[in-house]
């Protein structure tokens, strides 16, 4: 061990980027849950990104929902059914495939989220009031590139 208590060879540069990606991980959790009661108080804390990806992609099926968050057939159909019964979202039959079925935000579910999503943004100005906004555009640039490679 070394003197700061890590096995040789540590690459310091990740275990810093680990450290912090975990504080920030963690804090995201609890804020994915406190926004998913702000838009309704049953909320469950996983279903807020469920409205955002709705709210940014539009309507998609179950199965292209359950393939973007990497979970299963079963656990999207809880969660959607869930958000379905807050009157949140709605199914209706894919024009492209009547046999498929489109799962989109509701018009309550799109005010109520706006709102929520509306005063996030506020807090994320507000936190980085004292950020040039060429460091805001950087960090969102870094967080995209390192989003795309998971995806990929």
């Amino acid at each position: 061990m070394t003197a700061d208590g890590e096995p040789p060879g540590v690459d310091h540069v990740f275990l810093a980027l680990e450290r912090e990606l975990t504080v920030f991980l963690r804090r995201a959790r609890a804020s994915s849950g406190e926004l998913a009661r702000e838009v309704h108080p049953d909320l469950e804390s996983a279903a807020y990104g469920l409205l955002v990806r709705l709210a940014d992609a539009g309507a998609q099926r179950a199965t292209e929902l359950a393939a973007f968050f990497g979970v299963g057939k079963a656990t999207m159909s809880r969660q959607l059914h869930a958000l379905e019964k807050l009157g949140l979202v709605a199914r209706e039959p894919d024009p492209a495939d009547g046999r498929a079925v489109l799962v989109r935000l509701t018009d309550e579910g799109r005010a109520r989220f706006t709102r929520v999503r509306t005063a996030r943004r506020a807090r994320y100005a507000l936190r980085l009031a004292s950020w040039d906004r060429t460091e805001v555009s950087e960090l969102a640039r870094l967080l995209h590139r390192l989003n795309e490679g998971a995806e990929g």
